[in-house]
């Protein structure tokens, strides 16, 4: 037929999501990430820095809290009536909290602590709201890991991946050594997001 012409292919539009009105007391990629996939970007990103060691005899779940809420402060400080959401995530094996490894020689002793071993992997979310008021949720993760070989513990050290996180990092080649995971996914990676989304729900934030 003459003068027929083929229709245009119409894109979808990806709508543009806007800053919501709180403030991430965390500088992690991780957990801005995170928050974007469920369409809870924060309008700003301050770092809290703070004392981040443990007290005598603190078990790993009043630590965890005990950051969140920390972290929360800190930034609250210079940053008044805001909301603030902060969180803090640990592995523990145990009563033993894993700390961030500082050199490949530390890494290769948390992988053989780990290797074949159930542990878990603690995240703590505090939100403070305009008045100061903290809210905090506590999520707990148990994680069995493979009985894992030489090469492959020396394989995931040299990968680097885990530099700058608690234990490692799950979204990677570690995500291939679970054997099994009660608990949530997003927990693991720094911001369980069903109980974020339900805390900032609760201060307006939606």
């Amino acid at each position: 037929m003459s003068g027929w012409k083929k229709p245009m292919t119409m894109m979808p539009c990806k709508a543009k999501m806007e800053p919501k009105d709180f403030i991430l007391a965390s500088a992690s990629a991780q957990r801005k990430e995170l928050l974007t996939r469920i369409g809870l970007i924060p309008k700003e990103i301050v770092s809290a820095d703070i004392d981040e060691s443990a007290l005598p005899c603190e078990k790993p779940s009043a630590y965890v809290r005990r950051m969140a809420l920390e972290k929360a402060l800190k930034v609250a400080e210079s940053h008044p009536g805001e909301v603030i959401l902060a969180c803090d995530t640990i592995v523990a094996v145990g009563r033993r909290l894993l700390h961030k490894a500082q050199n490949e020689e530390e890494q290769t002793r948390v992988m053989n602590l780990l290797s074949g071993r159930t542990h878990k992997v603690l995240s703590a979310v505090c939100v403070l709201n305009r008045s100061g008021r903290a809210s905090i949720r506590l999520v707990s993760t148990r994680i069995l890991m493979k009985k894992l070989s030489p090469a492959e513990i020396a394989s995931y050290v040299a990968s680097r991946e885990w530099v700058g996180c608690s234990g490692y990092k799950i979204e990677g080649r570690m995500e291939a050594f679970v054997r099994k995971m009660i608990g949530s996914y997003s927990g693991v990676i720094g911001l369980p997001l069903y109980e974020t989304r339900n805390l900032l729900n609760g201060v307006g934030i939606k």
